[in-house]
């Protein structure tokens, strides 16, 4: 058999053994009452859909293919008959063909699966088969269902006796309830929030890789992740890693193996495109996910079993939505932000946590005759957009306040001439905003805005760290944060006050900072608005961007992956459309002084406010760092590395190069006292996807090769 056949072979195997997994339903589910129902024309259609994308691996006659199991007779009523029709439909929606997963559209899946059924004994009706999940489970497909998997050719011949098999040890088997306590103090060995704890520092108190063996990193397992954009940070508890894919999918893993455990496949209504997706949470036995419809979905951690599904926004129908970022676990509360262009603003929402139902919500942008609302230069609501949370928020369990940011709005012609009406400003709040809200209610304690009126794109939408240093001689407990400038301000945690600032020195925007209230003052030269081309530092990419930056509590060092680059705003002609509406379009440039380095890890003692050591290479930092107690700081790169330094100098110990892109943040774990450091691949995300001109030498996988890499140090002898 020629190797392309053995390789659609194996394809088709695979995903028909997920399928028999999918099928077996949720548990404790109460078994569907109703006939499934199609109608002719579904059928007539899906033949016609079958014969172009399903034929050349099961055959023209549904069971006469060479390469996967029949689509009917025995095989297939096996698999499917007697079961609820929401099985069969999301496997098919959700992983075929192998080549394009979901790729087909809702209406093309009924058809295909009302052709299925036709096939397999079902009678067309007046009532057509649905896409909704809600209504599929309670159809019941026609036949009997019976034990076992079919394989490809029919499956398991009836004659076959299999040898007994050990069974396999099960971490779930000994998961405990996540508490709020672990939350704030994680056990050493577990990573359960985006940044391991609540105060986003992104560091490991792990030390057995360290300095002295980092060198001898070996791969431990490797897992495929749907292909796409991965930004994903895995959690990890008792031995269980939990990943969160492109495409709405979410795995739960062996960390030792890398054993599949169950996975959940999210159903997207036609109207919905996949996103990428930041982070999950965790606590007690629910997984919290959310979702490219804009919904947060509570899991059993134990089965991937959905326990409650509720939409973070009444959207209507409406575009612009998008749920990008990753919740917050507060005070029994799943606290989540969107982001978009969606008229009117975005949302700061808090779920309950047993139930889903909402408890409270924050309009991110001011809102008319409310504090601020006169800050949109007499632009009315609905003309507001903008004011994204594209992070998950930071939380201090002692002051009770729970931290969020906020990026820019793209309809920033509004507001680049100010109306010179009393009382009205064109500061576009809460845009570029840090927010302080107590959980318990929602009330917005305290906020400061870090650039009023961004005209540039350079938003200030990433992780609040909470972190204790020392300010002239008092232990002060601040949190600090960056726009895309990477320009850093410190505010007071408790208060919002205003303590200081620090500039990387990659931004050419703000001229000056007021040294007591952080008011910032721009460069006059960049504004745009008067047809000239503007020269920007950074680019819109960021000289920092989400990609978070660990902080080493012990040491007071911060370290933060950014990337050298410039833009040009270059004016649009009449009836064009720029990037932005006040007449601009994003050009991309290196620096003036540039000198092909764009990419640069660098470390800043944050008490002294001077910079420890600074590692410059050609190509841009593209994922979150991490610092370890065993005295690294690892960060991956557009060049497909993952590198780690000595923290203390900026050495490079050790580097391995990946499949695609590394696109998320790396983490550490234990599993059995063993120490883990992991990572997502998958490019195709905005941070990557900016720097492909400065880089034509650069050549990286089209599609997102998807991926987590888990590595390990090899066993004493």
């Amino acid at each position: 058999m020629k190797t392309s056949l053995l390789l659609r072979l194996a394809a088709c195997a695979s995903f028909v053994a997920l399928g028999a997994l999918l099928a077996q339903g949720p548990r404790g589910q109460a078994p569907p009452r109703n006939p499934v129902t199609f109608t002719a024309a579904q059928a007539t259609q899906g033949k016609a859909a079958y014969a172009q994308n399903c034929a050349s691996c099961h055959g023209n006659n549904l069971d006469d293919g060479q390469f996967a199991p029949p689509l009917r007779g025995t095989p297939f009523m096996t698999d499917w008959g007697g079961k609820p029709a929401d099985a069969l439909y999301t496997y098919v929606a959700t992983k075929m063909p192998p080549s394009g997963a979901g790729s087909l559209g809702n209406p093309v899946y009924t058809g295909i699966v009302a052709y299925l059924i036709l096939s397999n004994g079902g009678q067309a009706g007046a009532a057509p088969l649905p896409s909704d999940s809600k209504a599929l489970v309670q159809m019941v497909m026609p036949g009997t269902a019976s034990k076992g998997p079919a394989g490809p050719g029919g499956g398991l011949s009836p004659y076959a006796l299999l040898p007994k098999v050990t069974p396999r040890v099960n971490p779930l088997d000994k998961f405990t309830p996540v508490t709020d306590a672990q939350l704030q103090n994680p056990p050493a060995g577990d990573w359960l929030t985006w940044r391991r704890t609540s105060d986003d520092l992104g560091f490991s108190p792990l030390n057995q890789i360290n300095k002295n063996n980092v060198g001898d990193l070996r791969v431990a397992w490797t897992w495929s992740l749907p292909n796409g954009p991965t930004e994903g940070t895995p959690l990890v508890h008792d031995g269980v890693i939990f990943v969160h894919a492109y495409g709405d999918r979410v795995q739960a893993l062996d960390a030792a193996t890398g054993d599949l455990l169950w996975q959940y496949a999210r159903q997207l209504p036609q109207n919905a495109r996949p996103t990428v997706k930041k982070a999950m949470a965790l606590h007690d036995n629910r997984l919290f996910v959310g979702t490219s419809d804009v919904h947060m979905v509570a899991l059993d951690v134990k089965t991937g079993n959905v326990l409650w599904d509720q939409p973070v926004a009444d959207t209507k129908g409406e575009t612009g939505w998008q749920l990008n970022g990753g919740p917050l676990i507060a005070k029994n509360k799943v606290i989540v932000g969107t982001g978009g262009q969606h008229p009117g603003g975005n949302l700061l929402v808090a779920l309950d946590m047993d139930t889903g139902k909402e408890a409270w919500s924050f309009h991110t942008i001011a809102q008319p005759g409310e504090p601020g609302g006169n800050s949109w230069n007499g632009v009315p609501i609905d003309k507001r957009a903008g004011a994204s949370v594209w992070t998950p928020a930071s939380y201090d369990p002692a002051l009770n306040l729970v931290f969020v940011g906020t990026g820019q709005t793209y309809d920033t012609g509004p507001l680049l001439h100010p109306v010179n009406q009393a009382g009205v400003t064109n500061d576009g709040l809460y845009t570029d905003t840090t927010l302080a809200f107590n959980p318990d209610t929602g009330k917005l304690v305290w906020h400061f805005q870090h650039t009023p009126n961004d005209q540039w794109d350079l938003d200030w939408a990433f992780e609040r760290q909470v972190i204790q240093v020392n300010v002239n001689g008092v232990n002060r407990k601040l949190v600090i944060t960056s726009g895309k400038e990477a320009f850093y301000d410190a505010l007071d945690a408790a208060t919002g006050q205003y303590v200081f600032s620090f500039d990387m020195g990659l931004q050419n925007v703000i001229a000056s900072v007021d040294p007591k209230t952080g008011a910032k003052k721009y460069n006059p030269a960049i504004i745009p608005g008067d047809g000239e081309t503007k020269t920007v530092c950074p680019h819109a990419g960021g000289a920092k961007n989400w990609l978070p930056g660990s902080f080493n509590p012990s040491s007071k060092v911060l370290f933060v992956p950014m990337v050298e680059s410039c833009m040009d705003l270059i004016p649009v002609g009449p009836g064009e459309r720029g990037g932005l509406t006040s007449g601009v379009r994003f050009t991309i440039r290196p620096r003036l002084d540039g000198d092909g380095n764009y990419g640069r890890f660098e470390a800043v003692n944050m008490e002294t406010k001077k910079v420890v050591w600074s590692r410059r290479q050609h190509a841009p930092q593209t994922s979150g760092a991490l610092a370890t107690a065993g005295g690294l700081a690892f960060a991956g790169s557009y060049d497909r590395f993952i590198t780690a330094y000595d923290d203390a100098t900026g050495k490079t110990l050790w580097q391995t190069r990946l499949n695609d892109v590394p696109n998320s943040c790396p983490i550490s774990y234990s599993v059995n006292g063993k120490q883990y450091i992991a990572l997502t691949v998958g490019g195709g995300g905005a941070q990557p996807a900016t720097w492909p001109p400065l880089l034509p030498d650069i050549q990286n996988p089209a599609g997102g090769a998807a991926e987590i890499w888990v590595f390990e140090l090899p066993e004493k002898k």
